[in-house]
């Protein structure tokens, strides 16, 4: 055995939590993703899945990914830079741009390589680049690959932040880049104070809207829409929660966007986003703009579940969206927690180090449209159990 195999053959953790039969991770689903799945022959509620707006089995958006696929294949085997550019990228690219009210946009084959080739690539060696702490892992590779100076402030902090940008020189450039809906925690980032700081010190900001994008804003614009303040910043988006797909994209002016598409390496050197994935964020986008009933379901079951939740005890922080943090603060417990959950037929994500701080370890509950409020008192009724089974909460 070598030495790089004998220095990873000593990473034992995960065994640990399989040997007590808590182990959370790569759990198999035999169905289509619904409010409910199919896990280990049983139904089980699922509340652990990003797709807000429940179209992910939607026939309309199947049906557009079969006929991309009978037209074009099931992929491009090239990038988008030479030979995977179809119209089908564009007409999507087109029209995301007009939804969120920006000039153009580029569509990447993850929303992760949107940030790590954005991010990387908008500032030099003479710039800064101000990252939340709790900013998205993709935001963070993105910033680790940039030959930038790199500042991180505390949670919505926005005096820290100030501070941050008074270290700055004056004449460089200043990216500051957040999460709009915050994935762990569902709280929002002070979208308002951070455009005021902006614009104090002549920088710049990019705001990513992967759990904003369907959920905030006229018609699921986003965040920057629900603050009115579109105009003010860049956005990066992707298709895997609300537009019931994968890939990703970021929309700008026309200049930054040109940049991009000649200098964003995960965008040059990746294989393009294959016509079945296209079509189907392009139609769910399609539904998202002509069902807001869809939205309306969502927070209506959103601020139910808030509330009962709160009834029961559990601490849920400052969340403002369908991603509500139950805290545990124990990384033993978040994931016993979470096995007790599953037992009782819940499917619920537990979120430890380094996706949190070691005391804010919680257990994360995401709704879709299509939730009721019978599976979501069912849902409260049962997580109240396991967390008092716990000596989580009283």
């Amino acid at each position: 055995m070598g030495l790089l195999q004998d220095k990873l053959s000593k990473f034992r953790l995960p065994q640990l939590y399989m040997e007590r039969g808590v182990y959370p991770y790569f759990r198999e689903i035999d169905s289509h993703q619904d409010t409910e799945v199919i896990m280990d022959g049983k139904k089980v509620l699922m509340f652990g899945s990003n797709s807000y707006m429940g179209l992910t089995y939607d026939e309309r958006i199947i049906e557009a990914a079969v006929a991309a696929t009978r037209k074009y294949g099931t992929g491009c085997a090239g990038s988008r830079f030479l030979n995977g550019t179809l119209d089908l990228h564009v007409q999507l690219e087109k029209e995301l741009a007009e939804f969120v009210g920006k000039d153009d946009a580029l569509v990447y084959s993850t929303g992760f390589t949107v940030n790590e080739g954005v991010v990387s690539c908008l500032t030099d060696r003479n710039d800064y680049i101000i990252c939340d702490d709790r900013d998205h892992a993709s935001i963070v590779d993105g910033r680790r690959l940039s030959f930038s100076t790199q500042l991180k402030y505390k949670h919505n902090d926005m005096e820290a932040l100030e501070k941050e940008l008074q270290k700055c020189k004056p004449e460089s450039v200043k990216l500051i880049v957040v999460d709009g809906v915050f994935s762990m925690e569902g709280d929002l980032a002070n979208l308002p104070e951070i455009v005021r700081l902006k614009d104090k010190y002549n920088a710049s900001i990019m705001v990513d809207e992967a759990h904003g994008l369907g959920v905030f804003g006229r018609d699921g614009r986003g965040v920057c829409d629900h603050f009115g303040l579109t105009d003010q910043v860049d956005v990066m988006g992707t298709f895997s929660k609300s537009l019931a797909s994968i890939g990703g994209f970021v929309a700008a002016d026309k200049d930054t966007i040109n940049w991009l598409r000649h200098n964003s390496r995960s965008y040059i050197f990746s294989a393009s986003n294959t016509p079945a994935a296209t079509a189907a964020a392009r139609a769910a986008l399609h539904i998202l703009k002509s069902e807001p009933e869809r939205r309306e379901n969502l927070w209506k079951i959103t601020n139910y579940a808030l509330d009962c939740f709160r009834q029961a005890g559990f601490e849920i922080g400052d969340t403002e969206s369908p991603i509500i943090p139950l805290y545990v603060r124990d990384t033993d417990k978040t994931f016993e927690v979470t096995k007790l959950a599953f037992d009782e037929g819940i499917f619920i994500n537990p979120v430890i180090p380094p996706a949190c701080a070691p005391q804010d370890t919680l257990v994360r509950v995401a709704l879709m449209a299509t939730h009721t409020k019978e599976q979501v008192d069912y849902a409260v009724d049962k997580l109240t159990k396991c967390f008092k089974k716990l000596e989580i909460i009283k």
